[in-house]
């Protein structure tokens, strides 16, 4: 997934906590971005099978679309964690820095960095949420 739509995962997910509806016009403001540019990304996340939208309606997240919006916000908080606690960067870069890096960086470089965050004993460095856990394969 790109790094664009991967954003407006987390986007979606950040919004869906403080409303109980989410809109284009929500998201275009939240990213500082057209409607028409929502639009596009709306396409092919409901293409992935990762959100519903109905036109004028709201985002709703598929349960695929939560599992992967749990997974982005983790990595993203683990990594803002990281930088502040462990690098010792301000908390205003590392929220920047993550917000670029968390894109990009392997699994095994996050489960690196998840292991020495948990053996810092940092908040983020617990395991992923359940939603962010894939589901467990039928019988």
């Amino acid at each position: 997934m790109t790094e664009s739509l991967e954003m407006y995962l987390e986007t979606i997910s950040l919004l869906r906590e403080k409303s109980a509806e989410v809109r284009v016009t929500d998201i275009a403001r939240e990213l500082g971005v057209s409607k028409p540019s929502v639009h596009t990304a709306l396409h092919e996340l409901e293409r992935r099978a990762l959100i519903s939208h109905e036109h004028y309606g709201q985002v709703i997240l598929s349960p695929e679309g939560e599992r992967a919006s749990a997974e982005i916000r983790h990595r993203h908080g683990l990594l803002t964690t990281f930088l502040r606690e462990i690098v010792g960067v301000s908390p205003e870069t590392a929220e920047r820095d993550a917000c670029r890096i968390e894109h990009y960086l392997s699994a095994e470089t996050m489960e690196r960095i998840a292991a020495m965050a948990e053996a810092a004993k940092l908040p983020e460095a617990a395991k992923l949420p359940e939603a962010a856990k894939p589901p467990a394969p039928a019988d």
